[in-house]
């Protein structure tokens, strides 16, 4: 009997590295979803390593150079209070991944329940969800970020949470889709007829089904949610300072354009080569993951 685990075991790893090669082997052929892999790995890694490659405090105000142009002490030259910007790009990348991931993880993980209960409950309870989810997407983004961070108050845990409650309605009205297409399928009917469980049902046969989409979604979700991040910080609504973020950053430098264009590029080329990477990176596991867009093996 151990021998016969044993053997299963190694053949699970195997189809599952074979699975990763064919993976790779597809991301290899997709130049632009490999210039998106590295410009992902690029910033995720500056972002946790920041600690190690600052060269100044963050947040540290120094009198003398303000506004100061690069050097070699100060790689992207200061802010208005004689901050280092180049630290300050750093550890403000942290800020807009942490509520990308944080805020799409919980609206993924919300949504992925309320649409499989709305796409294989009951009739009454399927229409009372749907007018929750429209509800929410009724409202303006950027009003109902105004009005939830306005009772709240202005803070990263706000921040999270107007994102993940925005987004969490587009996850669970595709979830409630394709549950809604398997419920009536040959095998659900099998199921049923062996008596299996709801909850069995929607674990074991419904959720494996309706993940990879939504997988694909997230990852071009992400370049999405770091710019309304950004964007929020640079209205002022976002972080407070003097937390390092790119809008924050952002919005000092169009403040001090005139004297500086610094501070507009440090807090400008981080977001637009995030947005970039994890756009080429979604758009290519789209490529590979669904069937009708893939060519070959």
């Amino acid at each position: 009997m151990a021998n016969v685990e044993a053997i299963g075991a190694e053949a699970n790893e195997g189809q599952g590295a074979g699975a990763f090669r064919i993976f790779l082997r597809q991301l290899r052929k997709n130049r632009l979803g490999v210039l998106g892999a590295v410009l992902v790995v690029l910033v995720m890694a500056s972002a946790i390593l920041a600690p190690l490659i600052v060269t100044h405090d963050p947040i540290r105000i120094m009198v003398g150079p303000r506004l100061a142009d690069p050097s070699r002490l100060f790689f992207l030259g200061t802010d208005q209070l004689g901050r280092d910007t180049f630290s300050r790009v750093m550890m403000g990348g942290r800020i807009p991944l942490l509520v990308a991931f944080a805020s799409i993880g919980s609206a993924l993980a919300v949504g992925l329940v309320l649409g499989l209960i709305a796409g294989f409950g009951p009739r009454w309870l399927d229409n009372l969800l749907l007018l929750v989810f429209d509800t929410i997407r009724s409202f303006p983004g950027i009003i109902f970020a105004l009005a939830i961070i306005a009772l709240l108050g202005p803070s990263l845990a706000s921040l999270i949470l107007v994102i993940a409650i925005a987004s969490m309605p587009i996850y669970a009205r595709i979830v409630r889709t394709q549950t809604h297409a398997l419920r009536s399928s040959e095998y659900i009917a099998a199921e049923r007829s062996m008596g299996a469980g709801t909850t069995r049902i929607l674990a074991v046969h419904m959720l494996p089904n309706v993940i990879g989409p939504l997988l694909i979604l997230v990852s071009m979700d992400v370049p999405a949610v770091v710019t309304w991040a950004a964007g929020l910080s640079f209205l002022g609504i976002g972080v407070r300072p003097p937390t390092p973020d790119w809008g924050a950053i952002l919005n000092d430098g169009y403040n001090y354009i005139n004297q500086t264009p610094w501070l507009v590029i440090a807090g400008g080329i981080p977001i637009i080569l995030a947005t970039l990477g994890f756009t080429f990176l979604g758009e290519a596991l789209r490529d590979i993951f669904d069937p009708k867009l893939r060519k070959d093996l």
